[in-house]
């Protein structure tokens, strides 16, 4: 090239067609691309400009989140993080094709990850855009390993994610996959399709409690299916939508001893409330782990992993003849670079959302696991005294009682609850599915006008925060109900530390004074009806 010839662009450097298409793909709007690449929960708002989950697609600082159990706003530093991983994908792509440099920092992202949660070099990390996506890919490699389609039972399937009824049988969970290819919601997914059992884990005499024959129906279900001569997915519960963990070690240790070899487990731990010694016993069991950066970590929603134990990478890298319908679920870049017969299988795709998102989300981790650990569990500890001991005193909520599973030392920082889940009360009578929904939206909204009253109390309904989304809660007998949920996550954590005790603590007590404000909220939306006036959404949880 002659000295006074101009260097070729990025876009000039790519090798085929394909390339420079997805190359350019990353000039696209940040915003834009955080919300791409994943299925329709993503999309946002034509109005309101946020998704079904009530977060935008960059920073909103004004709003006070407790929601981690569904999703949460990107926070700003995740934000800066996912720009700057964008302009250094850039860089490289000066010097390698695009899919070689993307498919490098996927694999640099796997050892991030398994360096946060101090996992073996062994554990190997599969990437998808969401928690429902791996558990396609978590079905798709159980059946490699076990060598037959297996019966898929699902410990807690009330109080997982609603795709996972459609999952679990190898359906589609949605009309369209995060490849953009229309599909037909509860349809086969081609190769994948088979059979499930669904475990719920609500008493059914109250609708509220958790059952307390949670270990004998599991075992139930598991023997029925091998004495048909089937093979068993078990998807154990760790933790669910109100914090409940399912079956008991007991009970896993029981169905190890009398059916070894032909019982793959794994954990639905998408809501990432356990502790790394926890999370390794998992993995140390041969357990595949299902979980996200975007639920207590605080990552935008969606970003989805499946750990895999390496004594199960063997089997799968050799896997055979491949469900064709797996190749809508997957690209090459979201398998570990190891299994590379596997991988040769799939297309260059790389998925730019998703990585972005989980560049967001490893930075909300590394933040987290930065604090130091005895601090960590202190805050848990003190936002869960402070938010059960408000709960308690409000005259409009009605706690919905703890999971039966005793804590010890492998919860670590979460041996307390970080998530408090409540129905509302309206003159001491439940409140309806419908109204409860109502506080719920009305709870993320400026409501200042629609609230009469003290300049106090327009001020507090001025507020906006989100908070987890109604879960429905059906007895036998009483009309449905549903539960909001307060959530603690690493969020706040990482927000309240300082090397200053007196410092420390004054954040912390920011934090409650803020959930106060929300619980005020909410009794002024119950006492003066506000909400309803609030246009109704979807409640994707109820």
């Amino acid at each position: 090239m002659s000295a006074g010839a101009s260097h070729p662009s990025v876009l000039e450097r790519a090798s085929d067609s394909g390339s420079r298409y997805r190359l350019r793909d990353l000039f696209t709007p940040l915003d834009t691309l955080l919300v791409s690449g994943g299925d329709l929960r993503l999309a946002l708002d034509a109005r309101d400009r946020v998704n079904a989950y009530g977060c935008a697609a960059s920073p909103e600082p004004e709003i006070w989140n407790f929601a981690s159990s569904t999703a949460s706003t990107i926070s700003q530093a995740g934000y800066d993080r996912a720009a700057l991983a964008r302009e250094e994908l850039m860089h490289k792509c000066l010097f390698d094709e695009v899919e070689i440099a993307f498919d490098a920092r996927c694999e640099d992202m796997r050892e991030d990850l398994r360096g946060h949660l101090q996992l073996s070099p062994r554990v190997d990390i599969v990437f998808s855009p969401s928690g429902t996506d791996s558990q396609l890919h978590a079905l798709f490699l159980a059946r490699a390993v076990l060598g037959a389609p297996p019966v898929t039972i699902v410990v807690g399937a009330d109080q997982t994610g609603s795709g996972t009824t459609h999952t679990a049988r190898g359906h589609h969970f949605g009309t369209m996959t995060a490849g953009g290819l229309a599909v037909r919601k509860d349809g086969a997914v081609a190769g994948l399709a088979g059979d499930s059992i669904l475990v719920p884990l609500l008493d059914a005499t109250s609708g509220m409690a958790m059952r307390a024959d949670a270990d004998a129906a599991v075992m139930r279900a598991v023997e029925d299916s091998l004495t048909q001569g089937r093979c068993v997915l078990l998807q154990i519960m760790d933790s669910s939508k109100l914090g409940w963990r399912a079956p008991s070690a007991a009970c896993l240790d029981e169905i190890a001893r009398r059916w070894p070899r032909k019982v793959q487990v794994v954990v639905d731990a998408c809501q990432a409330r356990l502790g790394r010694r926890r999370l390794r016993s998992y993995l140390d069991r041969g357990y595949m782990v299902l979980m996200t950066g975007s639920k207590f970590f605080g990552g935008p929603a969606f970003s989805g992993a499946l750990l895999v134990p390496k004594g199960l990478s063997r089997s799968i890298d050799r896997i055979g003849a491949i469900a064709p319908g797996i190749f809508d679920y997957a690209g090459r870049c979201d398998w570990p670079i190891g299994w590379t017969a596997l991988r040769s299988r799939f297309e260059r795709r790389p998925n730019f959302g998703q990585w972005l998102r989980w560049e967001a989300a490893l930075s909300e981790i590394g933040g987290y696991y930065a604090v130091p650990g005895a601090f960590r569990a202190r805050v848990l500890a003190e936002l869960a005294a402070g938010i059960d001991g408000m709960i308690a005193l409000s005259p409009s909520l009605c706690p919905v009682p703890r999971g039966s599973e005793t804590s010890g030392a492998d919860d670590e920082e979460f041996a307390r609850a970080t998530i408090f889940p409540f129905t509302l009360l309206r003159d001491g009578k439940p409140v309806s599915i419908a109204q409860t929904s109502a506080v719920h939206r009305a709870l993320a909204r400026d409501m200042n006008e629609e609230i009469s009253g003290s300049a106090a109390d327009r001020q507090v309904a001025a507020q906006r925060c989100l908070v987890g989304q109604p879960v429905r809660l059906e007895g036998p007998h009483d009309a449905p109900q549903a539960a909001l949920r307060l959530c603690s996550g690493a969020r706040l954590v990482t927000e309240a530390w300082s090397p200053d005790p007196a410092q420390a603590q004054r954040n912390v007590q920011h934090v409650l004074d803020r959930i106060a404000h929300v619980l005020v909220k909410i009794e002024l939306l119950l006492d003066r009806g506000a909400a309803a006036a609030v246009p109704a959404k979807p409640a994707f949880e109820v």
